[in-house]
C-alpha cells in the first residue's frame, strides 16, 4: 500500500467516527530512546490515527522539582516531532494545579467523539496504577496499552541483562505492547550528564541526538559549580 492509499484509509476511518487515539504522558525529563521506541510501537501495534504526547504539568506524584515546562516541551518536540501522527500536546503544562490523566482523557473523549482511546504506559506505571487519582475513571475512558520495562530502572541499574518487571499479579485489563526491553530511565540520563564519557555510556546512546545536543546547549541536569 502506498503512502497516499494509507492516508486515504485513515481519512475514511475518520469520517466513520472510529478513530483510534493514543495518549502518552510523562515528565519527559528528559525524553529518552525508550520513550521514542514506545511511541513508535504504540503507533504501529495499536494502529493509531493520532498519538498525543503530553509532558506533565504539576506532577502530584513526583517528589523532586521538574525541569521547566519550556525545556521539557522543547525536548519532546525534538524527540517525537518527526514521527507521523503525533501531536506534542501542551494542555497539561498549561493547567493550574495538579494534572490528572483522568482529566486529559475526559477532554480527549470530547474532542474525538466516538473514538477508541488508548493510554500508553510502561510496566512500572501499571504496577502503581491503583495509586493514581481516579484510576477507575481512567479505566472507563481508555484501554491501557502497556510495554514491559526492566524490574530495576534507577541510575545504578545495569543496562545489560535486565530482567523484565513481573506483571503476573496485575488484576487490571490491559493490552501488552511487544517491544525490545530497553533498560533506560530519565533518572539514569540525568545522572549521566557531566560524567566521563565512553562509547558505551555516551548521552546520545540514551537519548536522541537532538535531545543530547539540547541538554548540552542549555546546560541541563548539571550540578551547580
Amino acid at each position: 500500500m502506498t503512502g497516499d492509499s494509507s492516508t486515504e484509509a485513515k481519512s475514511d476511518r475518520s469520517s466513520a467516527a472510529s478513530l483510534r487515539v493514543g495518549m502518552f504522558g510523562g515528565a519527559f525529563d528528559p525524553p529518552h530512546r525508550a520513550h521514542r521506541t514506545l511511541a513508535e510501537t504504540a503507533l504501529s501495534q495499536l494502529d493509531l490515527d493520532v498519538l498525543h504526547i503530553l509532558p506533565t504539568g504539576q506532577a502530584w506524584h513526583k517528589s523532586r522539582p521538574l525541569t521547566s515546562a519550556e525545556h521539557r516541551l522543547a525536548m519532546c518536540g525534538l524527540a517525537f516531532g518527526d514521527l507521523p501522527r503525533t501531536r506534542i500536546d501542551r494542555r497539561e503544562i498549561q493547567r493550574d494545579g495538579p494534572s490528572y490523566t483522568a482529566d486529559t482523557l475526559r477532554e480527549l473523549s470530547v474532542e474525538y467523539p466516538g473514538a477508541e482511546l488508548f493510554l500508553v504506559l510502561g510496566a512500572d506505571q501499571l504496577l502503581a496504577f491503583k495509586r493514581w487519582v481516579r484510576w477507575s475513571e481512567v479505566l472507563e475512558l481508555a484501554t491501557l496499552a502497556v510495554a514491559n520495562r526492566a524490574a530495576e530502572i534507577g541510575a545504578d541499574a545495569l543496562r545489560e541483562h535486565a530482567l523484565e518487571a513481573d506483571l503476573s499479579s496485575v488484576d487490571l485489563p490491559f493490552r501488552r505492547l511487544e517491544m525490545p526491553l530497553q533498560n533506560i530511565s530519565a533518572t539514569a540520563v540525568r545522572a549521566q550528564v557531566g560524567q566521563p564519557v565512553d562509547r558505551s555510556n555516551s548521552l546520545s546512546v540514551l537519548v536522541p541526538e537532538a535531545v543530547a545536543s539540547y541538554i548540552s546547549l542549555h546546560h541541563l541536569y548539571q550540578e551547580p559549580s
